[in-house]
């Protein structure tokens, strides 16, 4: 019996990382997509309480995943695959969609203090508890601004928070230093700017893609955040082909 190409090297498995003030159906639309195109995806739920919290359940489910695996993080997402740093068994590429790939002795609330507060997060609250919340208005009109605002509402509703710390934590050595990775920057992203995506992709030396398009660039333009993932994983394939 002949053993076909496609069961030697099967797709890379597909893990999606959500970002603070989203859970994991905010990748619906292109969930949908990359299973029609015969993907197996995980959209796991991140409990945003710490960093450390959230990269534990990355590892968790990245020890599920059987084979190679291409991780797109969105956001804060990005945060959390970054800091794998050089220990991310069966990872095969990471791909940035509007998210943050900070570097070696950077946090994140050092980076955003470097310019004036983004219209997204200019009013963002922090509970009793140390977790940050974003206003309706600001989710609305900035977070979620090229989202139709009946849905941007809903994404509203089921935002979770995020804990306060995950600011200051410092990123020791950088998954994407010896990984390859991919960066689909938004162009009117209006949470983090985009000269700060571009520069995060040209420092990571990313292929990188420009998408008309606000910050929940996967809710927006699922086609696009779908046509880089894909790239990325059968960029692998074809690094299979050739081993």
């Amino acid at each position: 019996m002949s053993v076909h190409h496609n069961e030697m090297h099967p797709r890379p498995n597909i893990v999606l990382v959500h970002g603070a003030w989203a859970d994991g159906s905010s990748w619906s639309s292109v969930i949908e997509r990359l299973q029609a195109d015969g993907y197996h995806v995980t959209a796991p739920q991140f409990p945003l309480t710490s960093l450390a919290d959230d990269v534990a359940r990355l590892r968790h489910v990245l020890a599920l995943q059987d084979g190679p695996t291409v991780i797109a993080g969105h956001s804060y997402g990005g945060q959390v695959m970054t800091a794998l740093g050089t220990d991310a068994p069966n990872v095969v590429g990471l791909v940035y969609i509007a998210a943050f790939g900070i570097d070696e002795g950077e946090s994140l609330g050092g980076l955003l203090a470097q310019g004036p507060p983004t219209p997204a997060l200019a009013h963002r609250v922090v509970d009793h508890e140390g977790f940050a919340w974003l206003s309706e208005d600001d989710f609305v009109d900035h977070f979620a601004a090229d989202v139709d605002p009946v849905k941007a509402k809903v994404l509203y509703a089921a935002q979770q928070p995020l804990s306060a710390t995950a600011f200051s934590d410092v990123m020791t050595v950088p998954a994407w230093k010896s990984l390859p990775s991919w960066y689909m920057v938004a162009q009117d992203d209006q949470a983090l700017p985009p000269d700060v995506q571009r520069m995060f992709a040209n420092r990571m030396g990313a292929t990188t893609v420009e998408a008309p398009s606000g910050h929940l660039a996967m809710v927006s333009h699922p086609t696009d955040v779908v046509k880089l993932t894909e790239t990325a994983a059968e960029a692998r394939l074809t690094v299979d082909a050739v081993d």
